[in-house]
């Protein structure tokens, strides 16, 4: 039909006339709908995607590569804790001085604390060196 009868029915429907096919599109293609009821289910769709949407957030653990033994398990119990959430934990060393030369120590510390988590978590990056720091990053396993 023509523009002006699909307006008037609109009209006399109280209704919207709203153009679904491409605008180059010949024929045109309408749709007669109630475009605020549309847009409110819309937005309702969208804050309901948010809900139960979930941020993972990144969450630091540092250790030393002198770290004493109580330290070391209260570290674990935070990344563990972290994990549960299901946020990633990003485990750094920090050597200072001459502690740089024994990076060696600092890499089987960070994987002694992967082993420790056990397989509550996956490793997403390996321990890597960034500067004067060793870096890795672990995610929660997806089983969780």
């Amino acid at each position: 039909m023509n523009k002006a009868k699909a307006l008037s029915i609109a009209n006399e429907r109280d209704l919207d006339l709203t153009i679904v096919s491409s605008i180059d599109a010949k024929p045109l293609v309408c749709k007669l709908i109630d475009y605020s009821k549309y847009r409110y289910e819309q937005q309702r769709k969208l804050r309901e995607m948010k809900k139960n949407q979930r941020v993972i957030e990144l969450k630091e653990i540092r250790l030393s590569p002198t770290i004493d033994k109580h330290d070391f398990e209260t570290k674990l119990r935070h990344a563990n804790r972290f994990l549960d959430h299901g946020d990633k934990v990003k485990i750094s060393i920090r050597f200072y001085g001459r502690m740089i030369t024994h990076r060696d120590v600092g890499e089987q510390m960070i994987k002694n604390f992967i082993e420790a988590v056990g397989d509550k978590a996956v490793v997403e990056a390996k321990p890597k060196m960034d500067g004067r720091n060793m870096v890795a990053v672990i995610a929660p396993a997806s089983n969780n």
